[in-house]
């Protein structure tokens, strides 16, 4: 599995806290299949969690180091999980921030609770300027657990719909596990992310992948698996 939505860049927002920390959500990720990991942590601009692109690429390099010391055999990419803004473009433009491995591939986060206003406006400039818009955990937003249907909209648009694995085994309540059970039975998912933040006992995709198995074939589950994130790895 490629996992492109994770916080295991130390220090810098509310995932791994240490190096070590860092070292130890890969290890857990890799004990379970995930061969390739897209570290996104959060931008927030004009808030603590807006790390500019030239430290988060010091701390990736710190990490992958400490990674091959420490025997975790994982790639490990940079990205950002940007927070819905106006001017995405522009800070990219300006390295402020990453895509996903310099791709054209964004993941985007909108707020958990009500809508940002114009965000579809936001993402229709963004692919008109040829980036590919990745929603990222789109099952865990109350409009969307509201009203599956400004899901179906997005997925009509064009923008691509990441779930977290998490939401499969009710990490984040039952709500969310509702509605990414029901992007998976309408085969809506582009790819899926860990999203961790924390260490969480070592089984949690292993479980994911079981249940998806109820609603894809392996050739199905082989597209969000590796398939459609390669396409981010090898800036397709």
């Amino acid at each position: 599995m490629i996992d492109i939505h994770s916080h295991i860049l130390p220090g810098i927002d509310d995932g791994a806290e240490t190096l070590e920390n860092g070292v130890e959500l890969a290890r857990e990720l890799a004990a379970q299949g995930v061969t390739d990991i897209i570290a996104t942590p959060h931008f927030i601009d004009e808030t603590i969690y807006a790390s500019p692109k030239r430290e988060n690429l010091k701390l990736l390099d710190d990490l992958r180091q400490e990674l091959s010391r420490e025997n975790v055999e994982v790639n490990v990419y940079l990205g950002n999980e940007l927070y819905i803004n106006k001017k995405i473009d522009e800070m990219i433009v300006f390295n402020r921030v990453s895509s996903l491995n310099d791709s054209q591939y964004l993941l985007i986060e909108l707020p958990m609770s009500g809508e940002y206003p114009g965000y579809e406006d936001v993402f229709k400039d963004l692919m008109n300027a040829n980036y590919k818009v990745v929603l990222a955990h789109p099952e865990r937003y109350t409009a969307a657990q509201e009203d599956f249907s400004v899901l179906e909209r997005l997925h009509e648009m064009g923008v691509l719909l990441q779930c977290n694995t998490g939401s499969f085994v009710k990490h984040y309540g039952k709500h969310a596990e509702k509605v990414a059970v029901r992007l998976a039975k309408e085969k809506m998912i582009f790819a899926l992310g860990s999203d961790i933040h924390h260490a969480r006992g070592g089984n949690e995709i292993t479980l994911a992948l079981k249940k998806l198995r109820k609603y894809y074939t392996e050739d199905e589950l082989e597209e969000i698996l590796d398939k459609n994130p390669r396409t981010i790895i090898e800036r397709q």
